[in-house]
């Protein structure tokens, strides 16, 4: 029994690790969205769309390179692949890129960390989680700490659209919905099987929901680089991560644990497009640190997820 959960608390570290990895590189969306959009022109579902088929190509090729049995899929799967792909990746990329064009980036971003709260509450529902009291002050840690790394106690600004709350809510829900959806599959299967898949429907349903007339192809001053970027950094690296992560922690675990973004995407900001932190701001960087670490050291939930897998 000693060496199981010796075991389980390292494959526990290894699911964090591998869950903060990802927040890092999502931490590098926004500057990359900031400049693809400022120098191509390119609207909200536009770069959505290239970002999901540029990532669909790149990740087929590496497959039928490398392992091309990692396509086969089962059949009664395919509906969670479905709603994976047009809820998870096609829906959410329009509503976080509209979210962020509407609201700006801080409030898009501290509206978007309620998506632990429905994961935790569905994941309650569809996978009989515990709802512990360790999460409940994770939840709240890593919101309130969003909050002041946000930097909306400065300002004092929350004044927002109907229209734009519901499109920062549903970027909230739909991102949500990745690490529900994530969790049914990721035991089934490997990690870059439900990514090429999912970004392959994303892409479909962006095409259609544009009536097959995507914006044109992104171009301009070093456009290719950013795209490139946005590309394998922020999205194949990421997610692919933050997938892996999800076939070893609880689906409300990876979900609160991925708070930490917000702490990344603040320090490159700091350096690259030199915003500067404040103490609010430092403070809430210290708060989402203590909600990871809180939840990181739930065990009883994470070793009655990992026994019943």
């Amino acid at each position: 029994m000693k060496n199981t959960l010796t075991q389980l608390n390292t494959s526990k570290l290894s699911g964090i690790l591998l869950v903060i990895t990802a927040t890092a590189c999502w931490g590098t969306s926004g500057i990359f969205i900031h400049n693809i959009i400022q120098k191509s022109g390119l609207s909200a579902v536009g770069l959505a769309f290239w970002r999901d088929l540029i990532s669909s190509v790149v990740m087929l090729t590496g497959i039928l390179i490398t392992r091309p049995k990692l396509l086969i899929v089962k059949k009664k799967d395919l509906p969670w692949l479905i709603g994976m792909g047009v809820i998870s990746i096609g829906a959410f990329h329009v509503f976080w890129n509209n979210s962020v064009l509407m609201l700006g980036a801080s409030l898009a971003t501290v509206i978007q960390c309620n998506a632990p709260i429905f994961v935790t509450i569905m994941a309650r529902l569809l996978f009989k989680e515990q709802l512990t009291i360790q999460k409940i002050i994770a939840i709240g840690l890593a919101v309130a700490g969003t909050i002041l790394v946000a930097g909306l106690i400065n300002e004092g600004n929350w004044s927002i659209t109907a229209r734009g709350l519901w499109i920062a809510l549903s970027s909230a829900i739909t991102y949500g919905s990745l690490s529900l959806f994530g969790k049914k599959l990721s035991t089934e299967y490997n990690s870059w099987t439900i990514m090429f898949y999912i970004f392959s429907i994303g892409t479909l349903s962006l095409f259609l929901f544009q009536s097959g007339k995507p914006d044109p192809w992104p171009t301009g001053s070093g456009i290719l680089g950013w795209v490139l970027g946005f590309v394998l950094i922020s999205t194949i690296l990421g997610f692919g991560l933050y997938t892996k992560a999800l076939s070893i922690l609880p689906a409300s675990t990876a979900s609160i644990t991925a708070t930490a973004e917000i702490l990344f995407a603040s320090v490159l900001a700091y350096f690259i497009l030199g915003e500067q932190l404040g103490i609010w701001q430092i403070l809430g960087a210290l708060l989402i640190i203590s909600g990871v670490v809180l939840v990181s050291l739930s065990r009883d939930n994470f070793t009655d997820s990992m026994l019943s897998n």
